[in-house]
């Protein structure tokens, strides 16, 4: 096992196993907090909030140092992050977070209705990133595989590394970022290799993969769904093969993150000759959250200690308007205060100097014990225009269904919530090249909603009178990400279209002359 026996070599151990094994979620994390507030106690954020004085409550109580923590920190979203603190950081400034000078910013994926937002990558976050993706390597040995697997390539489709020079800074993509910063003993394994990856254009990218594609032995794949499955239908086509098994015999791996991996498996597994395992990631921008660490788990581990303190906000009414923005009083919980089976928003503290920052993103445990998640939706996307509560894995489900159920593939959709005479309604837009109805869609989607969602049936019967349907060929989503300058790597298209938002993407369809098939 190349790869595997590589990394013992190095001396790379998992002592993060030792820490899973013998110590609780809440000692890993408490331990993490406190190495982070004493790196960043001298920062100018550390003295403006007290860090020194948060420090003294570790050696009080239980959970004493999280109460000070609380009380001494707000709550953080990008905007009020950037405006207070990280703007300095772009200007060159040191210590204004986290130690030091940030020379490295990635560029938000856009699933935001903001612009593009600039997130800090220290020199710690770069080495906590490479270590927990050492880590999830390691964790392959626990699969069912064969040895040549890890003989072979690891494909990872991401943005360029070709980064952006901004004076004091270097700005791009995260997967850019760190694609250029891969060990050196990596590099055997790593396609489409440090030429091929600087590439800026997307369609140039992928030319060069398709073309180099008969050279290289791939055992893994990693990146989103969206642009693995255009790269995989473009080199079978490009050879005449079945599948992409005629040429990559030994793919066995597919490691994705960003966006569920459910609207796109139906017209994946049509690409794959072979048994595939499908392994979860989560790696965003702000750090490495999580991986599916076990076999025939759907969840994902958080990495407890690695550069990140996690909190948790119950995902309600309470805490949360409307719109999604967070409530002044939100209530915020520790690791050993959750519960399964509940949503809840994540709140980070991080070796980037990220603190008690918002992510925007929502999950649910499946195990406390084993602190175990699966993401089910954002925080802004999701749908409750008169409490149908709809959430991004309600719909990611009903997609899947559907698809299953009709024998098509559904890569891409959307929807938005729209008024309806004094009441209101879900407007779809769903993205396929099969053969759809969107009469039978649009009845399936609601029929498969009002299973999965008990608001959302009752809301059915009340304020919610309609649901539209709009089908699209699917170059109508990957055309407008390219207007947006979102192609390739790690964007995605947003599942929940709001404000203008939604103006873009009709002004879009409009110029484009696209005429989708509709159904209400």
């Amino acid at each position: 096992m190349a790869i595997l026996g590589t990394l013992i070599k190095k001396g790379i151990k998992l002592r993060e196993n030792l820490d899973q094994d013998y110590l609780s979620p809440f000692e890993q994390q408490k331990i993490e907090l406190r190495e982070l507030l004493l790196r960043a106690k001298d920062t100018e954020f550390g003295k403006f909030y007290g860090f020194d004085n948060i420090l003294k409550h570790f050696r009080l109580g239980h959970t004493n140092f999280y109460q000070r923590f609380n009380e001494s920190v707000p709550i953080h979203d990008y905007n009020k992050m950037y405006k207070d603190w990280w703007k300095l950081s772009l200007k060159g400034v040191r210590n204004i977070a986290w130690p030091g000078k940030s020379k490295y910013f990635a560029l938000s994926s856009g699933t935001s209705e903001a612009a593009s937002k600039h997130i800090p990558i220290t020199k710690d976050m770069t080495k906590a990133i490479q270590r927990t993706s050492i880590r999830q390597i390691i964790s392959l040995s626990r699969y069912d595989l064969p040895s040549r697997v890890f003989e072979s390539g690891i494909l990872m489709v991401g943005g360029s590394t070709h980064l952006s020079h901004q004076g004091s800074y270097f700005e791009g993509d995260l997967s850019g970022i760190q694609a250029a910063r891969l060990p050196f003993w990596f590099q055997h394994f790593y396609k489409p290799g440090k030429r091929i990856a600087k590439t800026r254009s997307w369609e140039e990218k992928l030319d060069k993969m398709v073309r180099k594609a008969p050279d290289w032995n791939i055992g893994i794949i990693v990146g989103v769904p969206a642009w693995i499955q255009i790269l995989l239908e473009r080199i079978i086509e490009r050879y005449g093969l079945k599948h992409i098994h005629d040429i990559w015999p030994n793919l066995r791996v597919y490691v994705h993150g960003g966006v569920s991996i459910e609207p796109y498996r139906n017209g994946l597994e049509k690409l794959f000759g072979k048994p595939m395992q499908y392994i979860e990631t989560y790696l965003a921008s702000e750090g490495f959250i999580a991986y599916q660490a076990l076999p025939n788990h759907k969840s994902m581990r958080l990495v407890l200690n690695n550069g990140i303190f996690f909190e948790f906000i119950p995902f309600n009414d309470q805490n949360f308007t409307t719109s999604g923005d967070v409530r002044p009083e939100a209530q915020s919980l520790l690791i050993d205060e959750v519960e399964e089976n509940k949503d809840y928003a994540i709140l980070i503290s991080t070796c980037a100097g990220a603190w008690r920052y918002l992510i925007g993103d929502v999950i649910r445990f499946t195990s406390v014990r084993d602190a175990e998640i699966v993401i089910t939706g954002r925080t802004r996307h999701y749908l409750s225009l008169c409490g149908e509560h709809l959430s991004v894995d309600n719909m990611n489900r009903a997609i899947e269904l559907v698809s299953r159920q009709l024998n098509i593939s559904i890569p891409e959709y959307t929807v938005a919530g729209i008024p309806h005479g004094n009441l209101f309604a879900h407007h779809w837009f769903v993205g396929t090249d099969d053969r759809a109805d969107p009469a039978e869609l649009r009845q399936l989607v609601d029929q498969y909603l009002s299973e999965l969602n008990d608001d959302y049936r009752v809301e059915r019967s009340a304020a919610l009178r309609e649901v539209v349907m709009e089908v699209l060929p699917l170059r109508a989503f990957y055309q407008f990400m390219e207007m947006k300058g979102k192609s390739g790597g790690q964007n995605k298209f947003p599942r929940v279209l709001k404000k203008t938002q939604l103006d873009d993407w009709k002004q879009f369809l409009q110029n484009q002359a696209f005429h989708p098939a509709t159904a209400s």
